[in-house]
């Protein structure tokens, strides 16, 4: 779940191009386009874009392609985001975990009125993943381990066939065997395909049709860093691209010379925070450091002991044989 105001979103410019049609740079695809094409009868979607005069591409400014804009076709407001911003249903009282751990994230009551019982904060219906250890990271002098999400979270259900449910769309995934886009259509009503930013770690046809996609595992996976002592994420990244399709009809004029299925991005977020330089230093002087002194504090205890010992154990050989030296 993301909070916007707190989320750093950026739209990546896509330069969209194919043989079969020419299309002008720097406007963005159209949003009710593409799901008029996945969600109403051809021949009645060709109605209203000719009675609209609506083109596939429009020209929108990335706060109105987010928070929402009129569309000529619905006469409607449109947006990513719409109608989630500004949005507010009241103060929840949540449990912390502190007295008891199993109640974490839970929430116990909301606007004052109503009691819940066990119910997690945020709940996704689209899709659970884990990650995969992949090596140690310095973050400002602290350790972390680095967990990233496996290749197989998008991949084909050929491959994975966990993934066989986020695939509806026979056309546009050729017969599920399209790696790096999942259909979430099921799960939000909408004709929106998830991937991660610029199709990373998806199938070459991704990259073919869409000119300025330039995966980097780098820039566009998703992480998280966990100091291994405590189990704290210091830093993460969870990066995302929200992506909508459409292809040939007969009944639309204006995809006529369409001859493929395609699927476009719209947009990829990009979710990160990272512990700043003060809480960095006060991690380590009042944690670790304190660990370290632990450590030594042992360390000196073992070797006084280890000493002390000794001195017994010669204190005892000695007493001995005085001992005998007294008898003889």
């Amino acid at each position: 779940s993301c909070n916007c105001t707190l989320c750093s979103i950026r739209l990546k410019p896509f330069e969209y191009s194919r043989k079969e049609v020419s299309l002008l740079l720097n406007k963005s695809k159209s949003l009710v386009f593409q799901g008029v094409y996945s969600l109403i009868d051809h021949t009645v979607a060709n109605m209203l874009i000719q009675l609209s005069k609506a083109t596939l591409f429009q020209r929108r400014t990335v706060r109105e392609l987010l928070w929402g804009y009129t569309d000529p076709m619905l006469k409607s407001t449109l947006g990513v985001f719409y109608p989630y911003n500004n949005t507010f249903d009241g103060p929840y009282s949540v449990f912390t975990g502190k007295d008891d751990i199993t109640k974490v994230a839970y929430i116990d009551n909301w606007g004052w009125t109503m009691t819940l019982k066990h119910l997690p904060i945020f709940i996704n219906c689209t899709l659970s993943v884990y990650g995969e250890y992949e090596g140690s990271e310095d973050l400002k002098g602290i350790t972390v381990y680095r967990y990233t999400l496996p290749d197989s979270t998008f991949a084909s259900p050929t491959i994975n066939p966990h993934n066989k449910c986020y695939c509806t769309n026979y056309e546009a995934t050729k017969n599920c065997t399209m790696a790096g886009v999942l259909d979430i259509k099921t799960c939000t009503g909408s004709p929106v395909f998830i991937s991660l930013p610029h199709f990373l770690h998806g199938s070459p046809d991704l990259l073919e049709v869409v000119d300025g996609l330039r995966p980097d595992d780098v820039e566009h996976k998703t992480f998280l860093d966990v100091e291994p002592t405590t189990g704290f994420t210091l830093r993460f990244a969870k990066r995302l691209q929200i992506n909508m399709g459409y292809g040939p009809s007969k009944e639309i004029k204006i995809l006529n010379q369409i001859k493929h299925n395609t699927l476009l991005p719209i947009l990829w977020l990009n979710e990160t925070a990272m512990l700043d330089d003060e809480t960095a230093d006060r991690l380590k002087t009042e944690l670790f450091g304190r660990v370290a002194m632990l450590e030594v504090v042992q360390i000196s205890l073992i070797v006084i002991g280890a000493v002390l010992c000794v001195l017994c154990l010669i204190g005892i050989c000695v007493q001995h044989s005085n001992r005998r030296k007294i008898i003889a």
